[in-house]
């Protein structure tokens, strides 16, 4: 598999991955929509990196991996990874978290965190490019 195709294979992973969100939102199932919205980012972040020409590494932190993408950036590019960085810390530590909880844990997530989740994950991946 080329670079090409994997980034192509991540986008369209994550794309599904964040409608399996929305429709594990509306079916009420907010700890697997949760989960589905963490692999959605990551997928995402990894396929930008390749777009960029960066090997990513085998981490499930989409925070080091934003980071990584940031001090690739120049300019506006990496303010703006850096604020969204900062502007969302703690909820994409909730998002990390949830790649492990939602099958070792017992943590449930209420209605209003996944779909505050869903909203940082959009506009993440909106201004990501």
């Amino acid at each position: 598999m080329t670079h090409r195709d994997e980034m192509e294979y991540l986008i369209t992973r994550s794309k599904e991955f964040l409608e399996t969100a929305k429709y594990q939102i509306n079916r009420s199932f907010y700890g697997l929509a949760v989960f589905s919205l963490e692999q959605a980012l990551q997928l995402y972040i990894k396929s930008r990196m390749l777009a960029k020409g960066i090997e990513y590494p085998r981490t499930h932190s989409i925070r080091v991996l934003l980071e990584m993408l940031s001090d690739s950036a120049e300019g506006e590019e990496k303010s703006a990874i850096r604020s969204l960085i900062d502007k969302y810390l703690f909820e994409l530590g909730v998002l990390e978290d949830a790649y492990i909880t939602s099958r070792y844990v017992m943590r449930e997530f209420r209605k209003e965190e996944a779909e505050r989740l869903m909203k940082v994950v959009e506009e993440v991946m909106k201004n990501v490019t």
